[in-house]
């Protein structure tokens, strides 16, 4: 397995500090925080909010262990987004588009036609494109749907952090 890439800075040096405190409540509210390792709906083992890297069966982790490692991926998946969007972006898209990063990957940002849209002015079409990520192991999940919706309302800025 590849060495997962340590982020350079803290979250609010790469997103603000706005973004930083909404992305710190909105990932916990739709992952939920387990302190030990379960399957995801999908069967992904993971552990406190959503972390999946070096998850270990029946690992027991503490509040603290959590709360460090999701500073530590989120700012990973923030830097992933602000090197290829462009774009200046609001507190609520920059919320958005790493939670996305967050639960679906990097690449699910970066290499879409959201980000395509986003980087070519059309914020609009970006933020609307968050609206298709609602499936998992090829179903739709009510989670996701749910969780894309408040992204897709705080990228538009209908919606605050």
């Amino acid at each position: 397995m590849p060495a997962i890439k340590r982020p350079s800075k803290p979250l609010a040096a790469i997103v603000g500090t706005a973004a930083a405190a909404g992305l710190l409540a909105i990932v916990p509210k739709f992952e939920g925080t387990k302190l030990t390792t379960y399957r995801d709906p999908i069967g992904v083992l993971t552990y406190c909010p959503g972390a999946t890297e070096d998850a270990a069966w029946g690992k027991t982790y503490t509040p603290e262990e959590c709360r460090a490692q999701l500073d530590r991926d989120l700012a990973r998946h923030a830097e992933g987004v602000m090197a290829c969007i462009k774009a200046p972006l609001t507190a609520g898209q920059k919320i958005a588009f790493v939670d996305l990063a967050y639960n679906a990957g990097v690449g699910a940002v970066c290499n879409t036609t959201l980000a395509r849209k986003a980087n070519a002015g059309d914020m609009g079409g970006g933020c609307a494109e968050l609206s298709k990520w609602v499936r998992a192991g090829g179903q739709v999940l009510p989670g996701l749907v749910r969780r894309s919706q408040a992204e897709r309302e705080l990228c538009e800025g209908r919606a605050k952090a």
